[in-house]
């Protein structure tokens, strides 16, 4: 393979520190243990404007986002189950994917995505997850097998990252691996081609 893949992590709250922000972070970890290159966008860098489609104008870290959705081979997302969906800030920032609708490759197609719901209680997390996994279908990408629903009732992540729950680490790790593997096919792919 002629390059590692290229893993994007998006999520958590506006809040440092938050139970989805540090799954994400968990996640990622284990992707660049597996050879992965990868960068995070977490809480305030998804405070963004609410997408306008009519207006092309894009602040700079809407710029950023878009342009590391466009280089990533698989997206890991995290959100908090806020009223039994994701949250307005997840939402909103996976909007601007629609400035990748002309692309070659368009939305996030071909693009492994790994969906972690985080709640205070088990019915948020659930249908936190479908969403998460209906946007991605939406987006053309493919939803890794596992999805992982984290209830932060009895979960906690430590401040070195680590996980309470060791079923939550594992299965944290699963789903970076599941991820990394379909980026890696994707890589190979490409070169093949190329």
């Amino acid at each position: 393979m002629s390059r590692h893949p290229f893993i994007l992590g998006l999520g958590g709250t506006t809040r440092a520190n938050s139970s989805s922000e540090m799954a994400l972070r968990m996640a990622l970890a284990e992707a660049e243990k597996l050879g992965a290159e990868t960068a995070i966008m977490t809480g305030p860098e998804l405070v963004l404007p609410l997408y306008a489609p009519e207006n092309p104008a894009r602040e700079p870290a809407a710029l950023r986002l878009v342009d590391l959705l466009r280089r990533c081979d698989g997206v890991i997302l995290a959100s908090p189950g806020y009223h039994g969906s994701i949250s307005g800030l997840m939402k909103n920032a996976l909007d601007y994917v629609e400035d990748m609708a002309r692309d070659p490759l368009p939305y996030l197609d071909g693009r492994a995505v790994g969906s972690i719901a985080c709640a205070y209680g088990w019915q948020a997390t659930g249908s936190t997850l479908a969403a998460m996994r209906s946007i991605t279908h939406a987006l053309r990408a493919w939803p890794t097998p596992l999805g992982v629903a984290i209830n932060s009732m009895g979960t906690k992540f430590a401040e070195d990252g680590t996980c309470s729950d060791a079923s939550t680490a594992g299965n944290l790790s699963i789903l970076a691996r599941q991820v990394v593997w379909f980026a890696q096919t994707r890589v190979a792919m490409r070169d093949a081609a190329a």
